[in-house]
Parts: structure tokens; C-alpha cells; sequence
């Protein structure tokens, strides 16, 4: 347990930190799984819009890196394309 004054309010704030960005982070990968099953029903766009600007946000305020939102995107797009194209065939 820290001792100093600045360290104890350090700690707080990184808890609070700690539980924001698990929050966050939580919700890019349901928002993820929501506009892979959303594939194929009519509110498909608007899933993959919204987990896109979830991992986006995510990225812009820092919880995660730009190039991990970049990968994470990418994933997503290539995976939600597999999808459709499965479903065409």
C-alpha cells in the first residue's frame, strides 16, 4: 500500500481508469459478435456501423491503439465477408 499522498490518488484514478477501459473494451467485442450475427437480417448495417464507431471512439480517447482498431476493423470486415459470401453460395 502506498504511503504517499500523490500515489494513493494515482491509484485511485488508475482504478477507475482500469474499470472504464475493461468496460470499453467489453463492449467493442459484444458490438463485434452483434454485427456478425446481425449478417443476412435487415438491421445488418446499421450493427456493423455501430460496432465500427464503438472501436473507433475506442481508438480516439486512447484505450486502445489506432493500428489495434485498425486490425480489429479489418477482422471484423473480413469476417462479416466470408459470411455473406457463404450465404450467397
Amino acid at each position: 500500500m502506498a504511503n504517499i499522498k500523490s500515489q494513493i490518488k494515482r491509484n485511485k484514478t488508475n482504478e477507475i481508469d482500469r474499470e472504464r477501459n475493461r468496460a470499453v473494451k467489453s463492449e467493442i467485442r459484444t458490438r463485434a459478435k452483434s454485427a456478425v450475427s446481425a449478417v443476412g437480417t435487415e438491421n445488418e448495417e446499421a450493427t456493423l456501423r455501430l460496432a465500427v464507431k464503438r472501436i473507433d471512439m475506442a481508438a480516439s480517447k486512447g484505450i486502445i491503439h489506432k493500428n489495434s482498431a485498425a486490425n480489429k476493423k479489418s477482422g471484423l470486415m473480413k469476417r462479416i465477408a466470408k459470411l455473406r459470401e457463404g450465404a450467397d453460395a
